[in-house]
């Protein structure tokens, strides 16, 4: 009964450590401008199956998640975040896709980004 008991016990604390990895954070930098880029950042963030959480902060351009692993990763995030007009380090938006973006989110528009600043 008492090997019984350990190895329940043990069982219960591996699946407890498994459960624990499928989560992890993750932040990367997306480029953008204001509050309106940091709605549309977060929310094409959090449209995608897996993005738990989702902050863009705008004088660093950082991204920061927490995403399930098993459902998706950075490149997939990424993706999602060019079609909606914003570069990363790795992807870049279409010309389409950024001309969708309000004009004062152009960030790269040098003009756009001195009148913000």
């Amino acid at each position: 009964m008492k090997k019984f008991l350990i190895g329940s016990i043990l069982c219960v604390m591996t699946s407890i450590t498994f459960a624990q990895e499928k989560n992890k954070k993750i932040t990367f930098e997306v480029d953008g401008i204001c509050e309106m880029c940091k709605m549309r950042i977060e929310k094409a963030a959090l449209g995608v199956k897996g993005v738990k959480y989702a902050v863009w902060d705008i004088p660093s351009h950082q991204l920061s998640l927490i995403i399930d692993e098993r459902k998706t990763n950075s490149m997939i995030i990424k993706t999602a975040l060019v079609e909606v007009g914003h570069d990363t380090k790795e992807l870049k938006a279409t010309e389409e896709a950024y001309l969708k973006v309000h004009p004062c989110c152009r960030y790269r528009d040098s003009t756009v980004v001195k009148e913000m600043h």
